[in-house]
Order: C-alpha cells, then structure tokens, then sequence
C-alpha cells in the first residue's frame, strides 16, 4: 500500500465471549436473569478481561456489536463482574452499559479490580491518537467515580464517528462541575482522540453536545475556566426524553 492511501481498518473475526457460568446453575433464575440483562455472548467482543487466581472474581470490559442495528446513539460498551460460588454452584453479577471503555475499566476497577489487570486489548478498535487522548483515558480509568454519567450520544458513523458524554463531579466544589468528554475517531487514519471540556450548567453541557451532533460546535472551553453565560442558573438535572444514555 502506497503512504498516500488511507491506513486499513482492521476489524478482528469476534468470538463468543466466555463468562465460564454455565456450570453454576443451582439457581437457575440468575443464570436465565444474567444472559437476558448482558445480552447475547456472539455480539459481544471482549477487549479486557481479568479473573482472580481462585476463580472467584471476573472482570470484562465489552464492545456489543448489536449496537449498531439498535437504537440511534446507544452506549456500545457493557462492564461485567461476575462473583462465582464454585461450592454452591451459583453466581451474582453486576453490570453497566457505557459510552467510552475507560468508563467501563472505571467501573470495574471501583469494584475491586486491579487497574493493570482490565488493560484493552492493543489490537481491538483504533489507537489513541496522541498523548493528551491517553492521558485523559488513564485519568477517566482512575477517576470515573468522581463523576455521575449524565447523558451519551454516539454516532457510528464512517463520516463522522463520535461519541459524547456528559458527566456532573460528585464534589459540587470543582471548578466546572460539568464536563463533556467527546471521543472522535478518524476512520481514514483510524485512531480515536479524546477531549475535554468544562461547564457550569448542565444546560450549557447539553447545548454544546447538541450543537456538536449538529455540526456547529465551537471549541470546547478549558476545564476550571468559567464560561461566560448570559444564561440563567439551571437546576442539575436533565430535562425528560432527552436521549439515550440519561443517568442523572
């Protein structure tokens, strides 16, 4: 391939995820219950896993490739801990459907997982772009907890592939206390960048995803910088129906 053509896009062949529960089945209502809430094992593609020495805890970050034949700007990912009881025969489980896989490493990592064992897999989906996009990824992997998900919208679209997300800081304190973190990937040189901006509404976060879908988005203002608003104090709280992903 010449350097002028575009770099290829490497989809890897999916396997059937293996959650390792079939066995544990002494209570079947859980194990019926699991399968109906994390959704079918051959749409979704693990990109980290990790399982503890005894077999007991286990750890996943998926892409749910159903997504793309769902609902227009559903989260693509699902975060997964299994607790297994290899002596009762059963398990419990906890889930979250996310729009951006360090979200979900940051869920997992907040329930007990060791934050260099949930590493995504280097050869699924495109690479960072640059080092701001890896340090953003590495801080939202730590700091997840800080930060309720409001809204998500993203956009699998080869002309323009982006997901944003808005998220409130549980410390009502912080400068800017609402952020909208917005990941674009390049297909043509398929690498994904990450931004972040702050706001100190969360009808001025809303807004500017809003004009981002729409194509008419300024910059994003820098975190800890008041924006100048001539908009009145809205309450924290998003208005009904706004779209998928709503969680505040």
């Amino acid at each position: 391939m010449s350097s002028s053509e575009p770099a290829s896009n490497p989809v890897p062949t999916p396997e059937p995820v293996t959650f390792d529960v079939d066995d544990l089945d002494a209570d079947e209502d859980v194990l019926i219950d699991f399968y109906q809430q994390v959704g079918d094992t051959n749409m979704l593609l693990s990109l980290a896993e990790h399982h503890t020495a005894n077999g007991v805890h286990g750890y996943f970050v998926l892409f749910d490739q159903a997504v793309t034949f769902g609902h227009p700007g559903t989260a693509a990912y699902r975060a997964v801990h299994l607790r297994r009881d290899l002596e009762q025969r059963t398990f419990a489980f906890e889930h979250a459907v996310l729009p951006l896989p360090a979200l979900a490493q940051s869920w997992l990592i907040h329930r007990g997982c060791r934050p260099d064992a949930i590493t995504l897999h280097p050869d699924l989906g495109p690479p960072a772009a640059d080092e701001a996009t890896r340090a953003l990824e590495q801080r939202l992997a730590g700091d997840g907890d800080h930060y309720a998900m409001g809204y998500s919208y993203t956009r699998d679209d080869p002309e323009d592939m982006v997901t944003i997300v808005v998220l409130r800081a549980l410390d009502a304190h912080v400068p800017s206390p609402f952020r909208v973190v917005v990941e674009e990937v390049d297909t043509d040189a398929w690498t994904r960048t990450l931004r972040e901006g702050g706001f100190p509404s969360v009808g001025e976060a809303l807004q500017w995803g809003e004009d981002r879908l729409a194509g008419a988005a300024g910059p994003l203002p820098p975190v800890g910088r008041p924006t100048v608003s001539t908009r009145p104090a809205v309450v924290p709280t998003l208005p009904p129906e706004r779209g998928p992903g709503r969680l505040f």
